[in-house]
């Protein structure tokens, strides 16, 4: 059974690059274009990971990852931050609110892949 990645954006482009290349790399892609429908669908799905922009309509990605990770049920699913926010403060504000990881636009995408495949293979020896 692939692994299930939920990739947040509210930029149409992003979603569909980052789709097709988790897809070609036998991921399953459920995305989101705003922090509430993120919230929700990471709720329902339950996915193995998230790729988490900040800069969200409705919801910021922030309060997106502290909600998920502060929460019981949720707080094991890894949450990579991917941001054109490159200030240290942002980054510190990154792992204060539990991101695993904070990637910087553009982002290399075999540095995605790399940390994508490391923190979803980290969660499977946790869980099993």
């Amino acid at each position: 059974m692939p692994k299930k990645i939920l990739v947040v954006d509210d930029e149409e482009d992003i979603i569909n690059t980052l789709t097709i290349r988790l897809k070609s790399n036998g991921y399953d892609v459920i995305s989101a274009s705003d922090g509430m429908s993120a919230l929700s669908k990471a709720r329902e799905e339950k996915p193995d990971l998230i790729l988490l922009d900040i800069m969200l309509p409705k919801l910021d990605g922030y309060k997106v990852c502290r909600m998920l990770k502060f929460d019981e049920n949720y707080k094991n699913i890894p949450i990579i931050m991917i941001t054109a926010k490159v200030a240290e403060q942002d980054k510190k504000m990154g792992a204060e609110v539990g991101a695993d990881a904070y990637l910087v636009k553009p982002f290399n995408p075999e540095e995605l892949l790399r940390k994508v495949n490391e923190l979803i293979s980290k969660e499977t020896k946790v869980d099993g």
